[in-house]
């Protein structure tokens, strides 16, 4: 039967070219890709269309239109739909398209815009093309940022619910501002819920990391239903601890052992020293609990008092901030006790932005980052669970 079908395919697809030629590479395409996505429904489902199988595990839906653009013309998609699976099933859908499509249509209007307004380059404006497989109008972008602002903006302001751990960071951007270039601040929540999974809370955009920004994007978490949060993990943002402070006042905070052992190394008097006193934090650090967390501590304050005393002064008022994290189960311990999970969501982020380089605007590069965020949010949100909350 297979074997028929993909004779019935290639047929189809040799009959359209030499029937319209090159002008029919996108219908021709689409023979392809909705064969291709026909097949992966029935190996997804474990029966083909039409097939009795108890091993089945569940039904074909019809199909869903679609139109895509490429760089060999207009694609026709019939995405295929399925229905009556597990409730515990991720759900379908065609790895032959990919899943990233939210934010390479953000990608997309990033490059456009700034070919729209003048800042592109010829590099920006061979990859506008090689991406968007077209010619872009202004017409088109303002089209399709209309489409792709609701969707972001959507999930920048869905309702939040219980939140055990929130972790903050924040990283920059270049954006084009009153005539000159400028660092433009993203600042990014991830959370734990409390069904132990992570989900991305919010993102914002402004000129600046002051605290008068942390504050307004904190209380936008918490206007939108963000409760419960038992601890907080950043780096020791002066702008951050002070909102903190305004905001969340009372819940715990655990500043970041990275963080911590890379600022360290400034109080260091002697390159010959930073690796013992790196070992000697990571001890302090690798404590079985908090108790013995402060006897390393102080164990190494006493060492070094003499050959290192600057780095003494900053370990005595700085290290505890890194030790909170031993007020939470052990479970929980390894993975809280840092900002890397956010840190690798920023190098996602940088893969995106490292493309358009500069953005025209604040909004644009909004737009991109709420793109990114949210694609990765809903694959942590139907993923695997990132903390077991049965310890608490």
């Amino acid at each position: 039967m297979t074997h028929h079908q993909d004779n019935t395919t290639i047929e189809r697809v040799m009959e359209t070219l030499i029937e319209n030629g090159m002008e029919s590479m996108g219908e021709a395409f689409g023979i392809l890709f909705n064969a291709a996505m026909e097949i992966e429904r029935a190996q997804f489902l474990g029966a083909d269309r039409y097939e009795r199988n108890e091993n089945r595990i569940g039904m074909a839906n019809g199909f869903k239109d679609k139109t895509i653009n490429s760089r060999v013309g207009k694609i026709p998609l019939k995405i295929p739909q399925v229905r009556g699976l597990p409730q515990d099933s991720e759900g379908f859908y065609p790895k032959s398209l990919e899943k990233g499509i939210r934010s390479e249509r953000a990608l997309k209007l990033a490059l456009a815009e700034m070919y729209i307004h003048g800042v592109s380059t010829r590099k920006v404006t061979k990859i506008t093309e090689e991406l968007c497989g077209l010619d872009v109008t202004s017409m088109e972008v303002s089209r399709a940022t209309k489409l792709l602002d609701k969707e972001v903006e959507a999930w920048r302001n869905r309702q939040l619910g219980p939140i055990r751990y929130l972790v903050l960071d924040a990283r920059y951007e270049k954006v084009r501002h009153g005539g000159s270039v400028v660092n433009c601040a993203v600042l990014v929540a991830m959370g734990v819920g409390a069904d132990g999974k992570r989900t991305i809370l919010g993102t914002s955009v402004a000129l600046s990391e002051a605290e008068v920004h942390w504050r307004a994007f904190i209380a936008s978490l918490l206007a939108r239903g963000m409760r419960g949060v038992r601890m907080i993990v950043s780096d020791a943002h002066e702008g951050l601890k002070n909102a903190l402070k305004a905001t969340m006042s009372g819940v715990y905070w655990q500043r970041c052992q990275c963080h911590l052992q890379r600022n360290a190394q400034a109080y260091v008097p002697k390159l010959s020293m930073r690796g013992p006193v790196a070992a000697d934090i990571r001890k302090i650090f690798g404590a079985s609990d908090r108790i013995e967390a402060d006897q390393k501590l102080q164990d190494f304050l006493e060492k070094y008092k003499e050959s290192a005393p600057r780095l003494v002064e900053w370990a005595e008022v700085n290290i505890p901030e890194g030790l909170t994290v031993f007020n939470l189960p052990v479970e929980h311990q390894k993975r809280m006790r840092t900002s890397n999970g956010i840190e690798r969501l920023n190098k996602e982020i940088k893969r995106r932005t490292r493309v358009a380089t500069l953005f025209p605007n604040e909004e644009s590069l909004l737009r991109l980052v709420s793109a990114v965020l949210s694609e990765i949010s809903e694959d942590w949100e139907t993923g695997k669970v990132y903390l077991s909350m049965e310890t608490e």
